[in-house]
């Protein structure tokens, strides 16, 4: 539906769920269920642009908070972003939400774009910003004046790195994508089939001009080993959400890094679940709950219907991913089918909050 572009990346369907007793005994394991409210949370990838009458008791209902992450975008027309309509809904809803700014490549070629670039995110840190998104313009979309793609590592950011890392303001990066955007899409059970099907100019596969997966996923590990004191959450398991193997290793090359799996768990799912499983629990520091939801349609445009369908889904695709993480059920995300992870509660909490409140220093 057009009132829930990004809310969710793809209808999924829960299979084989029936009410939980307080014991249920699957073919796996005995689980004792868990109330999501015993455990507190936030979405810390989100994209709630516009409010909505219902989120006070949705989110009190899942114990829930949530970052609005900015994404800016550059076009013919310039750079767009939705930075005020974010700060706007924050200072609405303090309780429920967290701020994070954007920074995008055009203008790298200016002689003080670092400069300029700085003084905005200044200007935005004291709005409330506590971290700063950059996107897959780096390194696929975006060029500077010679036709160069514009590398995540490219020197001429180094100063704005500099500034983030003296002010203690950390980076969401979502650089690259994943890896089938640069294989065909000969698979409609791919997790990916449906968004590289809306959105081709993001399919690499049919755009010989944008760099290799590898190239990009070199210049970020480039980048990173640059700034080891620089806190980087990277968003969708780091573009690596086809195999944690690869994950586990940055992990342990690059300690200042986090993850989190927004609009990926369909790629964990595809997974071998007992890898899964041990992956989270031998990071149960590192990584952090996302999921890339959210809206961008005012609620005066939206019917009644149309507004008790959207938290419908909502509700259902919260669930769906609660249900991943904490039981033992049979789950089907992007028509990748598999059994939870029946994490502990502690993983849960660590996974659900406590990483996040570790890393931005909140509370």
């Amino acid at each position: 539906m057009k009132n829930l572009t990004y809310l969710v990346l793809a209808f999924l369907t829960i299979m084989g769920c029936k009410p939980k007793s307080d014991k249920e005994t699957t073919n796996k394991e005995t689980v004792i269920s868990l109330d999501k409210k015993a455990i507190k949370k936030v979405d810390v990838h989100a994209h709630y642009e516009f409010d909505r009458d219902y989120f006070s008791d949705f989110f009190e209902e899942w114990n829930m908070q949530a970052v609005l992450v900015d994404v800016a975008y550059h076009d013919s027309i310039g750079v767009g972003r939705s930075w005020d309509e974010y700060v706007a809904l924050e200072k609405l809803r303090p309780n429920l939400f967290w701020l994070c700014s954007s920074l995008i490549g055009a203008g790298i070629d200016e002689p003080n774009y670092a400069e300029k670039e700085i003084a905005r995110l200044t200007k935005e840190i004291e709005q409330g910003a506590k971290m700063v998104k950059v996107w897959k313009n780096f390194g696929m979309i975006t060029k500077d004046k010679s036709g160069k793609f514009i590398q995540i590592d490219d020197e001429r950011l180094q100063p704005i790195w500099n500034f983030l890392q003296e002010r203690d303001i950390a980076v969401m990066a979502h650089i690259g994508e994943p890896i089938q955007a640069w294989r065909p899409l000969d698979d409609k059970k791919n997790p990916h089939y449906g968004y590289y099907t809306e959105h081709p100019e993001y399919h690499a596969f049919k755009h010989s001009e944008i760099p290799t997966y590898e190239t990009i996923i070199a210049a970020r590990d480039n980048w990173i080993s640059q700034n080891p004191e620089l806190k980087i959450l990277c968003a969708h398991m780091g573009s690596m959400s086809h195999d944690v193997d690869m994950i586990a290793k940055h992990l342990d090359k690059y300690d200042n890094i986090y993850v989190e799996p927004a609009a990926r768990f369909g790629d964990l799912v595809g997974q071998d679940e007992e890898k899964i499983r041990a992956f989270f629990t031998k990071y149960e520091d590192r990584i952090m709950f996302g999921t890339d939801f959210g809206n961008h349609i005012q609620q005066d445009s939206l019917s009644t219907t149309e507004l008790e369908k959207e938290l419908a889904e909502l509700e259902r695709e919260y669930a769906l991913r609660w249900q991943y993480l904490s039981s033992t059920d049979t789950v089907e995300i992007r028509s990748q089918k598999s059994v939870g992870l029946g994490l502990s509660e502690e993983i849960l909490q660590k996974v659900y909050y406590q990483n996040f409140a570790d890393f931005l220093n909140v509370e």
